[in-house]
């Protein structure tokens, strides 16, 4: 991540190296300034870590105007924060109504790494998974984690297959392992390996 800060303000700290994208704004709720917030992790813990979100503007195919890109703020300064249905929502500092709110759809929310909350035994952040290498139990290696799914019942590895390249069909890219004890024997930050059993085959 760069440290770099063009939406930012002079006095609004610098864009931390550790950021991680947490959410997207869905939009305004309400009318007195509060945001939609779609987390990407179906536990939003890390959106309540920390009363300092970082934004930045959504992606797009083109080129963001200037313009737009300096109306959002570089970071929002959380006063209130809560889940609500399926997302979260929020107020700020730095969203006084319903059309500063408004102006926020799309864009990235981000939160430090460092500020997560220690997760409990057995629990792991999504993105400390993403990039780990996946073998099985005979030492076969399967593929580096790509990304992780939320089926609703379970989480599911989307993993990388060592052989693939970018021309390989997407459905032959990858292959998907259920994140729960019957196939996960071990995960290893430190070593940046997960184990699991699962054959080469399936």
């Amino acid at each position: 991540m760069s440290a770099a800060q063009p939406y930012a303000g002079a006095d609004e700290p610098a864009f931390p190296d550790d950021a991680v994208e947490v959410g997207r704004v869905t939009g305004a709720w309400g009318v007195k300034g509060w945001i939609r917030v779609q987390p990407f992790s179906s536990d939003p813990k890390a959106l309540f870590s920390s009363r300092r979100w970082f934004v930045r503007p959504p992606e797009t195919d083109g080129p963001r105007p200037a313009a737009a890109a300096r109306a959002l703020p570089g970071l929002l300064r959380i006063t209130h924060s809560k889940e609500h249905g399926d997302g979260v929502v929020a107020s700020a500092q730095e969203l006084p109504d319903r059309n500063a709110a408004e102006a926020m759809k799309g864009a990235r929310i981000f939160i430090a790494r460092s500020s997560f909350p220690t997760a409990g035994d057995g629990e792991f952040y999504w993105v400390d998974l993403i990039g780990l290498a996946v073998v099985n139990r005979e030492g076969q290696a399967l593929g580096t984690v790509a990304d992780l799914m939320d089926t609703g019942a379970h989480s599911v590895l989307r993993i990388r297959r060592p052989e693939a390249t970018d021309t390989t069909p997407p459905a032959e890219a990858e292959r998907l392992i259920p994140f729960v004890a019957a196939f996960i024997d071990d995960v290893s930050l430190a070593e940046r390996r997960i184990t699991v059993d699962w054959g080469l085959d399936y």
